[in-house]
């Protein structure tokens, strides 16, 4: 081989850059195996070779070993039985680098095969189910454990079928590449390998961005390679040298995200193994595996790492309503806010929730007892923006402290450069040394006549002692962090207020009408169409006489002003979709709030669901069902601010003249007062409903659409509301009277009516069960809901749901 070119490095240029980022001027030297854009490599590469009908088993020989003795494929053991992946070996030990179907339930032994249909898992109870690795219709010739960590099968040509390096988990190996549009998941913990908390997202917009997992706006992120805006199309790789970096796949442009130093490379008597892996605590991590040939044990160093060592910088290391701050020994410190506990007492990352709710009353029931609320001040710390409403700019912190004390709806006042008032759950607080934030806590105590007022606990007393002692640090840094607050990059952070100007009507056509318009064109609200958790709606017709519209008299709204109030109709305004009900105007007169849709003349799908003489037919059951999935993915994926609806249920589908479904009251959840009954004040819905997240106080996301929507399909498929269900003589959900069928293989008893196509049949169900996971990150994204409804996607056996009883299931299968 060839010496290598020298390399030509060039750190300047217009743009400014990471020190350890620069252009690559000259081609990359040449190495044992150069990677290609589709991570295949031009020479040979070693690899222990596995005949069709091999086979490893759980209780016996477990592993596929590659050449070398590094890497092995099959058994390991996790925290409830054996999962099947990839691993390093490291002495005594074991590094996962791939874990196969890594959300499914952990198996209890088996083997794995090399079959005709592919790579499958074989129980040992003859009387289980299997589960495929792997399937093809290509009949498989052999598989391979490469020295790489790569585990490939071939066909008969030596072509490869399918391989590890091309379905990532949580980690990148030399020549594995992350391909544009892809992305790393990090895992639960480092003995379970599911799913974890965070994501790294090779952007389509030439942005590598890391956020927590169910994040659904770029706020969210916590790190960027900052790349965005050069119209480049990044794959990200790793070679074997340690190297980290991006290569365009349209142009020569190259930039490196680390370089590895040469202490960090293979001598003669060492061997060095690197892999990128997204740890469960949310920072990426560049680690280097040295195994010296004379007998020393190997070791590990941590070369590089994104995006600090402060785990804190980490958005989402710490739950909803949680602070986080780092110990003097570098472990991460979850608190509550004051007023706030743990929503889990051995689990302090999963947040918190309000202790002690207080809403409109303003006393209690009982004479003896008053109810009381306070503002607690915290400084010194940062926190997502999540603000309902913004007094004028001229409002003091006094003031804004006491307009969240007096306004029932506000849980927490905000204030830095301007006030603001805060919904729940308040998401990322960190403490900060020198910020320029403060925020007000509402916290409700009891008193007792001739009583003094409860006292703080102990752990909340010591969080705003501690941040009341940096207010000094506060006074010297303030001026610097204003000046470096306006550096940041506008893509992570909340745009500045626009001028009047943004709501002229013709910036958006949707027009103002005034209350006597829409008085009139009701007829003074005389015919009602029905009436829901944001108001109720008349029907009406436009002053011209040949248009029937529909007007929504919003009601229990939140205490927005009028420039808010017409930013968040315009949003609605902006949204254009075949399934989703057009507005097409609003009034915002004084008291009265109103917005005026076009007038959909069939109903709901309440209505042709449960209130219809006939079952509709199953052909329009699933083109229905579909409309809303595609109107859901538009809402949650398709737009630049994602809408969450929050009240997803066969009332709010509407369908037209056409029989096409249409999705209403979406983008209304942001103008709706809480439930002030409700321990977590932000709770939207209706019960039946709801995802278990919103009784939890975690973070809401449009994963709480998505499980409305399995129950909404669930009910579309049976005609018959989850509410009124009975199993085994017991009230059950929807998804657990559905999963009893799954189980028994009787599907065709949840269908109702005629004429049901039993394979779009068992699709549907398995989405909706799918769907209705109580884990918010185990169901699909609404994306995913349209491939696998048009069945361009397997829908894979889903796991019982959290609470369906096995003892049901024998009883309703026996």
């Amino acid at each position: 081989m060839p010496p290598a070119p020298p390399r030509k490095w060039s750190c300047g240029g217009g743009r400014r850059r990471c020190p350890c980022r620069c252009r690559l001027n000259m081609p990359l030297p040449r190495v044992p195996f150069q990677i290609t854009g589709l991570g295949r490599y031009s020479a040979t590469v070693n690899e222990s070779e596995i005949p069709l009908g091999s086979t490893i088993d759980a209780g016996g020989e477990q592993s596929w070993v590659s050449p070398s003795g590094r890497f092995a494929f099959g058994f390991y053991p996790d925290d409830e039985g054996f999962s099947i992946g990839v691993w390093l070996i490291i002495g005594e030990s074991r590094i996962i680098v791939w874990t196969a179907n890594r959300d499914d339930p952990s198996v209890s032994g088996g083997s794995i095969q090399l079959t005709y249909g592919g790579l499958q898992w074989i129980p040992a109870n003859a009387g289980s189910q299997g589960k495929f690795i792997f399937a093809t219709s290509n009949q498989p010739a052999s598989a391979a454990m490469m020295d790489t960590g790569n585990f490939v099968l071939y066909d008969i040509r030596k072509q490869v079928l399918w391989s590890t390096f091309g379905s990532p988990t949580d980690t990148l190996l030399p020549g594995q590449n992350l391909q544009p549009n892809s992305q790393l998941f990090s895992s639960v913990s480092d003995t379970n390998h599911a799913t974890g908390r965070f994501r790294l997202n090779n952007q389509l917009d030439g942005n590598i961005v890391m956020y927590p997992v169910d994040a659904v706006d770029p706020g969210s992120a916590y790190w960027s390679t900052g790349t965005f805006g050069g119209h480049y199309l990044f794959t990200v790789l790793l070679d074997p040298n340690g190297t980290l970096w991006m290569s365009d796949q349209n142009t020569p442009y190259t930039e490196v995200l680390f370089l590895t130093n040469q202490s960090s490379k293979a001598s003669s008597d060492t061997d060095v193994h690197f892999r990128l892996t997204l740890d469960a605590d949310g920072i990426l991590r560049l680690y280097s595996h040295v195994f010296f040939r004379q007998g020393r044990a190997p070791m590990t160093k941590i070369e590089w790492r994104k995006p600090s060592d402060n785990r804190c910088d980490v958005k989402g290391i710490c739950g909803p309503n949680s602070l986080c701050q780092v110990s003097s020994n570098g472990e991460t410190i979850c608190s509550c806010l004051p007023g706030f506990e743990f929503s889990s007492a051995n689990q302090s990352m999963q947040g918190c929730w309000r202790v002690r709710t207080g809403g409109c009353t303003g006393n209690s029931s009982n004479d003896d007892i008053r109810l009381t609320a306070t503002m607690v001040e915290l400084k010194n710390t940062s926190w997502s923006d999540n603000s309902y409403a913004v007094p004028p700019p001229t409002t003091s912190i006094e003031a804004c402290k006491d307009l969240c004390l007096s306004d029932c709806a506000c849980e927490v006042a905000r204030f830095d450069s301007y006030c603001s008032k805060q919904m729940l759950p308040m998401r990322y607080g960190k403490m900060v040394p020198g910020s320029n934030t403060t925020i007000f806590v509402k916290v409700y105590t009891y008193e007792s006549k001739g009583s003094l007022r409860e006292t703080r606990s102990g752990p909340i007393a010591i969080l705003i002692s501690g941040a009341t002692l940096a207010v000094f640090s506060l006074l010297v840094l303030l001026a610097s962090i204003l000046l470096c607050k306006h550096r940041l990059s506008s893509r992570y952070i909340r745009a500045p207020q626009q001028q009047d100007s943004e709501f002229d009507d013709e910036s958006i056509a949707i027009q103002s009408y005034s209350f006597q318009d829409l008085e009139l064109s009701t007829d003074g609200f005389a015919e009602e169409l029905g009436k829901g958790a944001y108001g109720t709606v008349f029907k009406g017709v436009f002053t011209n006489g040949n248009k029937d519209i529909a007007v929504k008299r919003l009601e229990r709204m939140a205490e927005n002003g009028e420039r808010e109030f017409q930013r968040e109709v315009r949003a609605i305004a902006r949204t254009h979709h075949r399934n989703l009900v057009r507005l097409l105007g609003f009034c915002n007169e004084g008291m009265h709030r109103l917005l005026v849709y076009e007038y959909l003349p069939n109903g709901s799908l309440a209505d042709l669901l449960f209130r219809s003489d006939a079952v509709p037919s199953w052909s329009n059951r699933v083109a229905i069902a579909l409309d809303v999935a595609s109107g859901l993915q538009y809402l949650h994926e398709e737009i630049d601010g994602p809408i969450i609806h929050c009240d997803i249920k066969p009332e709010n589908i509407l369908i037209d003249s056409r029989g096409v479904a249409k999705i209403a009251d979406f983008g209304l959840a942001k103008l709706l007062i809480g439930n002030q009954t409700q321990t977590f004040t932000g709770v939207r819905g209706t019960r039946g409903y709801l995802a278990p997240e919103w009784s939890k106080n975690t973070a809401i996301t449009v994963k709480v659409d998505v499980y409305s929507y399995g129950v909404m399909l669930l009910e579309t498929v049976s005609c018959k509301k989850s509410m009124e269900l009975k199993l085994a003589g017991e009230e059950c959900n929807i998804s657990e009277w559905a999963y009893e069928y799954v189980v028994s293989g009787d599907l065709k008893k949840v269908a109702a009516g005629e004429c049901v196509d039993e394979v779009e049949l068992e699709r549907m169900v398995r989405v909706g069960i799918w769907c209705t996971q109580n884990q918010p990150v185990t169901r699909p994204t609404m994306k995913s809901v349209v491939q696998m409804m048009e069945g361009s996607t397997e829908v894979r056996r889903p796991p019982p749901p959290a609470s369906f009883s096995q003892s049901l299931v024998r009883s309703g299968s026996s």
